[in-house]
């Protein structure tokens, strides 16, 4: 970065920048080191210092991609320059050196994601955002007028180094007085005794229909190699029986009916199904099986790929379905009349509310986090979904 660098016309500054700079990438190394030490010993509750370390390690990096893309900018500026007075002028031409005012504006331009992401490491992962929409459907019974849906998805317990920090974004969920709790896949971050730690923490969760969930590509433990397929099958069970205990029911490709005052709507919930190489166990035919072209249909479907896919043209209409996955890719822009995240590229559907001929769908941003310790500008979030009757 700063090595070979003119930023100001002082050597001793120039010397204080680069040891700063040799600095960083000696701490950035260390950083990244000492939390894959951590993460191979699968611990279920993650040490706060060095998910701080590692956090504050990853925000140099990205401070250093930053800072060099915009030197590489201004070297080709350079370069044309140059080749345009080759070509035009008889006099002799020198090639430029670096803008020391450039540089340092490449510098200051450059700190701003590292402190976001610095912040993100230390408070933002725990900065709970409820955010709540009301949509309305021709087809709601009356008796659900004003029924509030309280979502939450991709907890990834194994990732979370403060229980005071877990239960402020439980009680942001019961705060928001929800009639039905709804988690979308991804509980652990691998295995089932990630969650163990927090099962207490959970059963605090109520609401007068019930707490519901289903499987995340995390919560079948692809991601780590077993022994044999039988102890990665028992960490699945052994999963849904933590989740059961935390007052739970978990839908596998099933449906269950919402009653009140004698009207009803369905809430089915699907088993994870993304876009290769992630798992399509999803069954939508299985899931959906008797209930009435004409009812109310909210689905719970972890992967928002589902929903382009599959969903939204299914024959029986699914006028609700709900999502997480993404994390927002916990880095971004997340304003009320502009979002953007590095994740949209792979994800088109990432965020927030869509709606396609009367369908809606819903991606939660996410109440955990994974690989990066923190969450710059996408904060974890607790959605709030109140249905009403169409005019």
């Amino acid at each position: 970065m700063f090595a070979g660098i003119q930023l100001v016309n002082d050597p001793t500054g120039n010397l204080i920048l680069t040891s700063f700079y040799w600095g960083t990438v000696a701490f950035t190394l260390f950083g990244i080191y000492k939390f894959s030490i951590q993460a191979r010993k699968g611990l279920s509750t993650m040490n706060p210092k060095i998910n701080l370390l590692f956090g504050l390690a990853l925000s140099f990096v990205v401070f250093n991609l930053f800072f060099a893309i915009l030197l590489v900018g201004e070297d080709v500026f350079r370069v044309i320059a140059y080749v345009i007075q080759r070509v035009f002028s008889a006099e002799e031409v020198h090639y430029a050196s670096r803008n020391s005012i450039w540089n340092l504006t490449s510098l200051t331009l450059s700190s701003i994601p590292f402190f976001a992401m610095a912040y993100g490491a230390v408070e933002g992962k725990y900065r709970y955002t409820t955010r709540t929409t009301k949509l309305q459907f021709n087809n709601l019974p009356s008796a659900f007028e004003g029924f509030r849906v309280v979502q939450f998805s991709d907890a990834h317990l194994g990732s979370f180094d403060s229980l005071e920090g877990l239960r402020k974004g439980l009680q942001s969920i019961q705060n928001a007085k929800p009639d039905i709790i709804l988690f979308t896949g991804d509980m652990v971050n691998n295995l089932a005794s990630e969650a163990k730690p927090y099962i207490d923490e959970f059963k605090k969760l109520t609401a007068p229909f019930g707490k519901y969930s289903i499987l995340g590509n995390h919560d079948y433990g692809s991601y780590v190699k077993w022994p044999s397929q039988l102890e990665q099958k028992q960490n699945l069970e052994n999963l849904k029986s933590i989740q059961a205990e935390m007052g739970f029911k978990m839908l596998h490709n099933q449906h269950v009916m919402l009653n009140k005052d004698g009207e009803q709507i369905c809430l089915a919930g699907v088993e994870n199904w993304g876009k290769p190489p992630f798992p399509q166990y999803g069954d939508l035919d299985k899931a959906l099986n008797g209930v009435p072209y004409e009812m109310l249909t909210i689905l719970m479907s972890h992967d928002p790929s589902h929903w382009d896919l599959q969903v939204k043209q299914y024959p029986k209409p699914i006028q609700l379905t709900l999502s997480g996955h993404t994390h927002g890719m916990q880095f971004g822009i997340d304003l009320p009349f502009f979002k953007w995240s590095p994740v949209k590229w792979k994800y088109p559907k990432w965020a927030g509310l869509y709606e396609e001929s009367a369908r809606y769908l819903y991606v939660n941003r996410g109440f955990g986090f994974l690989g990066y310790p923190g969450r710059a500008g996408i904060w974890p979030e607790i959605t709030v979904l109140e249905l009403s009757k169409k005019n």
